[in-house]
């Protein structure tokens, strides 16, 4: 390739401890806001429906899907990183990762352990294609419209994998508050791995990203879930709320930048 073929730099943030600081609050975010719609507003679902397909989960699912569509479109269309609009779509795939998750586990039936499986299937696909098509995975690549689609049909099957797992996780036994420390406590061993070993950092990339995801899909559980079911019992709404206002100002205060393609210092 040619210089001028590697000047853009990627179209997602570098990859630091405030990327991920504000990747796990968005999943936190994503739990509680999918919520507030599905469960708080809706009721959850409509009469009859914990079997009825017009659920709470439905509707929810079509919303934020289609805010997700849009978001996504619009992400593409964009010519280079914008941190706002950024965060806004991985927002708008945690949510709808949320409702998508519950619809099938719970209205289709399949469980958590079968929604697991299922989602974790489609995340393992979309990698394959996206390494078959392009020969990398890494996301610092990610700088045109194709390696974009892929990138972000990933990260939606990722984010709704870690509501099914969390939520499988939490009800086995450890709960919320459990849950959270044992899908904490595998990011830790995440960090010890790339510090410690020459695996691949790619690798090491996709499983944090996944696992960030399950981490806050029990943490924003352990914030709104009533005591009883071991929760704290928050306002989902208010949860929510205070959960953006925390990563907007994090937007604000810590450096946003690109990340570089790998390809670029080689082309100097």
């Amino acid at each position: 390739m040619t210089k001028n073929e590697y000047s853009s730099v990627s179209k997602v943030p570098a990859i630091t401890l405030g990327f991920w600081l504000i990747k796990i609050l968005a999943t936190t975010l994503g739990e509680t806001a999918g919520d507030t719609l599905s469960m708080t507003w809706l009721g959850e679902t409509t009469p009859h429906a914990t079997h009825s397909w017009l659920s709470g989960y439905l509707v929810g699912t079509v919303v934020f899907g289609a805010v997700l569509a849009a978001m996504v479109w619009i992400q593409i269309k964009a010519r280079s990183f914008n941190p706002w609009l950024y965060w806004a779509t991985i927002g708008a795939s945690t949510t709808a990762g949320t409702t998508l998750a519950d619809f099938a586990d719970r209205s289709l039936g399949i469980g958590y352990p079968g929604g697991s499986v299922l989602l974790l299937a489609c995340v393992l696909a979309s990698l394959f294609a996206w390494h078959r098509s392009l020969g990398t995975v890494d996301v610092n690549t990610v700088v045109g419209p194709k390696p974009e689609t892929f990138y972000w049909i990933t990260i939606t099957f990722s984010q709704t994998l870690g509501t099914a797992l969390g939520d499988w996780i939490a009800d086995s036994g450890p709960g919320y508050s459990g849950g959270a420390l044992i899908f904490g406590a595998g990011l830790l061993l995440l960090v010890a791995l790339y510090y410690a070993t020459d695996l691949s950092r790619v690798a090491l990339f996709w499983a944090a990203f996944i696992l960030t995801r399950p981490l806050g899909a029990t943490v924003g559980d352990f914030l709104d879930k009533p005591i009883a079911k071991g929760g704290l019992a928050f306002s989902r709404p208010l949860a929510s709320a205070a959960l953006a206002v925390v990563i907007v100002l994090l937007i604000f205060l810590l450096p946003q930048r690109a990340g570089q393609h790998p390809g670029a210092e080689e082309a100097k």
